[in-house]
């Protein structure tokens, strides 16, 4: 929103939350143009470039393709992620869609499913993608197993969000903790409710919004962060 390219801030500014599983959006897997004339792009993606020795693991899942290159959504985790998939959800000819699903295996806990996702701009596409998600879960992630579903809804109202979460049993992190949906745009003066961290299984111990000050310049959302507890496997 700056104009200005702030990969290098926005790496420093993650690792400083320190997160275990980090969920990113519109992540630029390839940019051949903007490459050509950023003296400061990275060599490698930028999911690649963002876990850089901190997270040992890292899943990515291409969205949307053009001339230029293409851009998806990734995870970076500090745990073995044994299986990921980009499932496509795009529901009509303009917006490329997809979520990332992965399974994480936590030693001490076994396997957490978490669902990376980043929904269309119309309401109608969003309650036909998250009827698909729903779908998704139902067939792929033992109803026992601990799951997150986290990123950018673009459901201002909540309204279908709320009723695909009580569908699957999901409950909303930062509503368990304060009571009211996390705000997160624009960055600078968040007004609106548009990302999500849904969890099942998992108890959330705390929740945070990052915004205004350097993270109202690192994207136009703000990001989200919350603290969970996972059982340890008997």
């Amino acid at each position: 929103m700056n104009g200005r390219f702030m990969l290098h801030e926005l790496k420093e500014a993650i690792r400083e939350v320190g997160a275990d599983l980090v969920f990113l959006q519109e992540v630029q897997g390839e940019h051949r143009e903007k490459a050509s004339r950023e003296d400061r792009w990275p060599d490698a993606a930028q999911y690649e470039f963002l876990a850089d020795q901190v997270w040992k693991e890292f899943a990515y899942g291409k969205n949307a393709a053009y001339l230029e290159g293409h851009h998806g959504n990734a995870i970076l985790s500090h745990y073995p992620i044994v299986q990921s998939r980009q499932v496509n959800v795009s529901t009509n000819r303009i917006e490329q869609r997809g979520f990332l699903f992965c399974e994480i295996d936590l030693p001490t806990h076994g396997p957490v499913y978490g669902i990376c996702v980043h929904l269309g701009l119309t309401a109608v596409s969003r309650r036909k993608q998250l009827r698909m998600i729903s779908d998704f879960v139902r067939a792929e992630v033992p109803e026992s197993a601990p799951l997150i579903v986290a990123g950018d809804t673009n459901d201002w109202s909540g309204v279908p969000t709320k009723k695909f979460a009580g569908e699957l049993g999901l409950i909303d992190a930062y509503e368990a903790i304060c009571g009211r949906r996390a705000l997160s745009y624009p960055a600078f003066a968040p007004m609106l409710s548009l990302d999500r961290i849904f969890v099942r299984g998992i108890g959330v111990v705390n929740a945070e919004v990052y915004s205004g000050g350097k993270w109202a310049e690192l994207s136009d959302h703000a990001a989200l962060s919350a603290d969970l507890s996972i059982s340890r496997k008997s």
